[in-house]
């Protein structure tokens, strides 16, 4: 018998339907649910579904016994979905109740049919590199989840400042740059905030890292593809005595001069691929390519 878990951060207007389809297709295959505390309490206070009529527990933290992990809501979502699945290999579902959502695949209007193919074994997997994240001196807020599947960022805090990112690829110093900040993103997020910020596409199977600078002042600074074998190393300095370290969502406090070490991640994500998806068909999709007239 399968066992699923599931999570979703917000609960979304209409989305009630959309869960309990999740919950009647599971019930209706056997699959043994567990549902994440907090998400289980949005959907207790929301009313969301007839609690008593679907059979499920509640989770704090995952195992290896788990053979699916569904995700309700956006890539935002997704990207906190992971800080639970972490290194257990367990195949990750996103349903889109969000809005563009490139990680999210499942469109929550085909919830039945997409769901019945993954219970059934019919898709393929798409390995997810991440990024992990060390700093010294050791800061107790990177700790626990020092990993991201999207990006890692620093960012000026409190100042209309420039900061400066001094850069280093396998100890070889590269630049430095001026710039409100600087986004080491992976192939995954290369449709994410580098993307705003003028960085490449990259296909998710792509062997390789983004270096993109944040409204650099120094006007020839570029992004710039590397290979995922290679250790970065910054040293953050400004007019202010600490900046932001982002790991996808989460954020955290880090003192200037503070050396920050970022290298692939030994583990991935493993996410689940309908057949009939691919990376290419979703770029088409959610960036609107197909939309010009002269195609």
């Amino acid at each position: 018998m399968l066992k699923a878990g599931i999570y979703g951060q917000f609960y979304h207007e209409n989305s009630a339907v959309f869960i309990e389809q999740l919950f009647e297709i599971l019930r209706k295959n056997k699959v043994t649910v567990l549902v994440e505390e907090q998400f289980y309490k949005l959907i207790i206070e929301n009313k969301a579904i007839d609690t008593d009529h679907y059979e499920y527990s509640t989770f704090k933290t995952l195992d290896a016994s788990f053979d699916l992990f569904f995700s309700i809501g956006g890539d935002g979502t997704i990207l906190k979905s992971i800080t639970y699945i972490k290194d257990l290999n367990i195949p990750l579902a996103g349903i889109n109740t969000g809005r563009l959502g490139f990680l999210a695949s499942i469109q929550k209007e085909e919830i039945a049919g997409s769901v019945s193919k993954i219970i059934e074994g019919n898709y393929n997997i798409s390995e997810r590199s991440l990024l992990s994240i060390e700093v010294s001196p050791i800061h107790n807020d990177l700790n626990t989840h020092n990993f991201a599947l999207n990006e890692i960022s620093v960012i000026r805090k409190n100042t209309t400042s420039m900061i400066r990112v001094e850069t280093y690829l396998n100890n070889e110093y590269l630049t430095s740059y001026w710039s409100d900040g600087l986004i080491i993103s992976t192939p995954t997020g290369s449709t994410g905030y580098s993307l705003s910020c003028g960085g490449p596409i990259i296909e998710p199977n792509s062997k390789s890292i983004i270096l993109t600078p944040i409204a650099p002042h120094n006007l020839n600074a570029r992004p710039i593809v590397i290979p995922d074998t290679t250790e970065i190393k910054l040293k953050v300095t400004g007019r202010e005595n600490n900046y932001l370290v982002s790991l996808d969502s989460r954020i955290a406090d880090i003192d200037n001069e503070t050396v920050i070490t970022i290298k692939k991640s030994p583990f991935t994500i493993k996410m689940i691929q309908l057949n009939e998806d691919s990376f290419i068909k979703t770029l088409r999709k959610k960036l609107l390519w197909g939309e010009d007239k002269r195609n």
